[in-house]
C-alpha cells in the first residue's frame, strides 16, 4: 500500500514536470530585428531579449538587418518586433508606408535627437557661434556620407553661413577623432545623436540650433507585428512598459559593448544589476 502511494506520488511529480515542460515548449520562438551598426539598437534589443527570455520564458532569435528590411519584416510578420523605430521624422517614410500593418507600442527612449556635438569644455553654445571661431579649423567631423545627420549638417552649414567643410568618415572614425581631441582638450565639432555611448564616456553637449535645421527631439519606439498580441500577450504587455529612464541608463550598456563586452553578456550583466527596473517592466 505504501509502495503504491509512493508510485502515485512519483507519477504525479513526473506529470507535473511534463506539463511544465510542455507549457515552456508551447511558447513560440520570437524573431526580433535590430540594426547592427546602431549602438542604441544593439543595446536596447539585447536587454529586452534577456528580459523576454529570463522573465517571460520565450526563446528569442535576434536578426541583424538593414532599416528598410526591419520595417518590412515586422509589417509582413516575418519579424515579431523591433525596438529601433525613430519617429516621427527619421523613419517617417517607413511609418507612413507600414502604419496599418504594424502596432506601435510607444517610446522606449524619449529624448532621441540628432545634431552637432561638442565637448563640454568649449565656449560655443550655438551652431551660429562656430562662424567666428577659428579653433575648429573650419571642419565638422561627420559619419557616413548620405546618412540623415550628414544631410542635415550640410543644410546647417548653408543656413548658418559657415565656411566649414563637412568631413565624411564613419561612426568609428568620428568617435576616434573626438576621443583624440578630448584627450588634448582641443575644440572639435562632430555630427552625432543620442542615445550614443559617447555621452557615457565623455562630457558632451549639443550645440543649440535656433533655426531648427536638425528638427525637434524624436522618440525611439518599439513596434510589433499585428500577430504579436495573440502569439505572445505577455511580451506585448512588456514592450508597452519597456522604456529607458535616460541616456545614462542605456549608455551603461552601450559603453560596456563599446569597450569590448559581447552584447549578450553586457545585457545579462545589466539585467542582473537592475532587478528593480526589470520588475517595473514585467509587473502585471
Amino acid at each position: 500500500m505504501k509502495m503504491r502511494r509512493l508510485l502515485s506520488a512519483g507519477a504525479a511529480l513526473v506529470l507535473a514536470m511534463s506539463a511544465g515542460l510542455a507549457m515552456a515548449q508551447n511558447k513560440p520562438t520570437l524573431n526580433i530585428g535590430y540594426v547592427d551598426g546602431w549602438s542604441d539598437s544593439v543595446a536596447t534589443t539585447f536587454v529586452a531579449a534577456q528580459v523576454i527570455k529570463q522573465k517571460l520564458g520565450y526563446d528569442v532569435k535576434l536578426m541583424p538587418v538593414a532599416t528598410g528590411i526591419m520595417w518590412q519584416g515586422v509589417a509582413t510578420g516575418k519579424l515579431d518586433a523591433m525596438l529601433s523605430a525613430w519617429l516621427p521624422v527619421t523613419h517617417g517614410e517607413y511609418w507612413a508606408k507600414n502604419k496599418d500593418k504594424v502596432v506601435d507600442f510607444g517610446p522606449n527612449f524619449k529624448e532621441a535627437k540628432i545634431g552637432l556635438i561638442v565637448p563640454d569644455y568649449v565656449e560655443a553654445k550655438s551652431i551660429a557661434d562656430l562662424k567666428d571661431d577659428k579653433g575648429y579649423k573650419n571642419k565638422i567631423v561627420g559619419i557616413d556620407a548620405g546618412s540623415g545627420v550628414m544631410l542635415k549638417a550640410d543644410e546647417a552649414i548653408k543656413d548658418y553661413g559657415l565656411n566649414y567643410k563637412l568631413q565624411a568618415s564613419s561612426g568609428a572614425a568620428m568617435t576616434s577623432e573626438l576621443g583624440r581631441a578630448y584627450a588634448k582638450n582641443e575644440p572639435i565639432v562632430v555630427t552625432g545623436w543620442v542615445p550614443h555611448w559617447m555621452f557615457a564616456k565623455w562630457k558632451l553637449r549639443f550645440l543649440d540650433d535656433p533655426k531648427g535645421v536638425f528638427g525637434a527631439a524624436e522618440t525611439v519606439n518599439s513596434v510589433g507585428s499585428k500577430d504579436l498580441e495573440k502569439k505572445a500577450p505577455e511580451v506585448e504587455a512588456f514592450l508597452k512598459k519597456f522604456s529607458w529612464n535616460s541616456k545614462d541608463e542605456i549608455g551603461e550598456v552601450m559603453l560596456a559593448i563599446q569597450e569590448g563586452a559581447k552584447p549578450e553578456a553586457a545585457a545579462k550583466d545589466w539585467v542582473a544589476k537592475h532587478p528593480e527596473r526589470v520588475a517595473e517592466w514585467t509587473a502585471k
